[in-house]
């Protein structure tokens, strides 16, 4: 397969080398064939040209071409892994092994490993989106998803129906546990690797993306004795990270915090956390019932998915506990509606709940390609009124730094309602319409936030479309 003109290199090249190989002798693989393998460098000699031969136990044919085109070529199509993960991969010789340790390395979040009727492909998640690192062959991912299945104590004799389990991986530099589902599909069973970070000692409240008023009315809310803290938002969106970030506020040697989680994605020391095993009867609202009985101080459940868990909250909180939780809506308020639908009594939610969040993730854009436009309403949303005050915003460009997506890294956008006595009053008689008290107070909204972030050139349109849609 030949290259094509743009910068991106196929999958099937692109596995050919490693990524310390390609910044190492500053090749790109370009094409495969006969046992030959055709590589572009801008340092060509024979003596590379042998070296690789070496290296690779191939043929090796090489072409000249500049250093800028070079560097794009590496920077678009392999991530650079730190110094001590390098070494832990120089060791290893299983190919899933190697895999796993990069997907750790380059700040993936998920591996997907994905059967077809002619090809496997393997892709990794990074900064929330999917991107292709590698094809395997239909002989070959039966072995990889036994081995997977071994390493995370499933059934390897069951293909029919799906199944869960963890793996710890240890090495010389580092130690990480994966979330392993499998799911069986036309071609072959589909794994999902979802990549734990354990220890929640570097994550701070400060970091995640608040803004200093609502960083002071958070922390106002969260150090109340009792009530309940509910933070919604859908799949990866953060939430559990803002979880912790407030239990390790919270933890100290006086107080008795437990949490029940599925699964259990930071270990924090002082903390008793306890996995969820629906399997056997440990589920959400009967480890609650038994939290009640150990003297707590602070409850944290994981996820309030149905109207029983719900119920055990509100008890707890009702009963002098601070609750944590995190729940599905797609704002703040909507979360009062959400447990109206479970059944909770109004009063109830009135009585417990201390203060609703809502966030969202989103990619920051690129400081060092990022490239200022002058404001075009056709970028937004049809239902979007352009704000008077925004007559420019960046968009993503590309360049060596970012891997040419424009973007580095991300931040949380939130939305934060603290639940004072005009909003009791609202929830008690059932008055969900609470416009008019947001804008009077001045409540940064989702929305409100995300046009903050473009006005500010943190992030673009396109990464905050969504949430400028009415």
């Amino acid at each position: 397969m030949s290259l094509k003109n743009n910068f991106n290199i196929p999958t099937d090249l692109l596995q050919l080398v490693s990524s310390e190989q390609a910044y190492h002798y500053r090749i790109i693989p370009v094409e495969a064939q006969n046992g030959t393998l055709h590589f572009k460098s801008d340092q060509v000699s024979e003596a590379l040209r042998q070296e690789l031969e070496i290296v690779l136990n191939k043929k090796v044919q090489l072409t000249e071409d500049s250093s800028d085109n070079i560097q794009q070529f590496l920077s678009v199509n392999f991530r650079q892994r730190n110094k001590n993960q390098s070494e832990d991969l120089h060791y290893s010789s299983d190919f899933l092994e190697k895999l796993l340790l990069t997907a750790k390395d380059i700040g993936s979040s998920d591996i997907h490993f994905e059967p077809y009727e002619h090809k496997c492909r393997v892709r990794f998640r990074l900064d929330g989106k999917l991107k292709e690192q590698f094809i395997i062959s239909l002989q070959e991912y039966p072995v990889i998803v036994n081995k997977l299945k071994i390493k995370a104590g499933l059934d390897i004799s069951e293909k029919r129906l799906p199944q869960d389990g963890r793996i710890t991986v240890k090495t010389n530099t580092d130690e990480f546990d994966i979330r392993v589902s499998s799911l069986p599909t036309l071609h072959g069973e589909k794994m999902v690797l979802r990549i734990l970070s354990k220890d929640a000692n570097h994550i701070n409240l400060e970091d995640l993306g608040f803004t200093d008023n609502e960083l002071r009315t958070y922390k106002e809310t969260v150090k109340k004795p009792n009530g309940i803290i509910l933070i919604s938002g859908p799949t990866g969106s953060g939430k559990t990270t803002t979880l912790y970030a407030t239990l390790k506020l919270l933890n100290d040697d006086k107080t008795n915090i437990l949490t029940i989680e599925d699964p259990i994605e930071y270990t924090l020391e002082g903390i008793n956390q306890v996995q969820l095993k629906e399997n056997i009867g440990l589920d959400f609202a009967s480890t609650l019932r038994t939290f009640l009985r150990q003297d707590p101080d602070i409850i944290m459940v994981g996820e309030i998915r149905d109207a029983k868990t719900a119920n055990m909250a509100i008890r707890a909180a009702l009963t002098g506990h601070l609750v944590l939780s995190t729940i599905h809506t797609n704002s703040a308020w909507a979360t009062i509606s959400r447990l109206v639908d479970m059944g909770i009594p109004s009063f109830l939610i009135a009585s417990t709940l201390n203060v609703s969040v809502a966030q969202r993730l989103v990619r920051k854009l690129c400081n060092d390609c990022k490239e200022e436009v002058i404001i075009s309403k056709n970028v937004f949303p049809s239902s979007f009124e352009v704000p008077k005050d925004l007559s420019k915003h960046y968009k993503a460009v590309g360049c060596n730094n970012c891997y040419h997506t424009g973007y580095q890294g991300r931040k949380a956008i939130y939305e934060i309602i603290p639940i004072t006595k005009t909003l009791i009053d609202h929830i008690r008689q059932n008055d969900l319409e609470i416009e008019t008290y947001i804008k009077k107070h001045k409540i940064g909204t989702l929305k409100s936030n995300a046009i903050e972030l473009i006005k500010q050139g943190v992030t673009s349109v396109d990464e905050v479309y969504a949430l400028l849609s009415d």
